[in-house]
Order: structure tokens, then sequence, then C-alpha cells
């Protein structure tokens, strides 16, 4: 069964990520606002792998130093699934 989630991001300029998961794998990922190549780059890296494996690489990743990132948001939004 696929599970869809919007995730409000905080401190990034990305403002939400839609995400789609189903079994345990992420099936799609849209971020809206942000740097739009590098979203863009970051949700077809990660569609296909399973959730723990990308919140496994992402969890953490730093922008700048705001202490969260975009792909740091998608892990959170994951997790939050």
């Amino acid at each position: 069964m696929e599970v869809k989630k919007t995730h409000q991001c905080v401190g990034t300029c990305s403002k939400f990520i839609n995400v789609a998961v189903e079994d345990g794998v992420v099936k799609n990922v849209q971020f809206l606002g942000g740097c739009h190549g590098n979203t863009q780059g970051i949700a077809k890296l990660v569609q296909g792998m399973k959730v723990e494996d990308v919140i496994s690489r992402l969890k953490g990743i730093d922008c700048g130093g705001r202490g969260t990132s975009c792909p740091d948001q998608l892990a959170t939004a994951l997790e939050n699934m």
C-alpha cells in the first residue's frame, strides 16, 4: 500500500516535500522550493531506495550552518511516516 505525506520543511529554502512510500521503498519525492537542480537530483537518487537507507545516508547533513538541509528534511519526513 502506498503512503503519501507532505512534510513542511523547517530551516531550509525548500518549503514542503511530498513523499510517496510503498512497502518500505521510496516511490516518489517532490521538493517545493529550494535549489531546483539539487532537489531534483536528490529526488531521483533516492527513488527506489529503502526508506531506512535514505534516512541513514541523509540524516544530519547540514547546509550553511543551519543545522539542517533539504536532504536532512527528507530524512525527517521519512522518519515521521
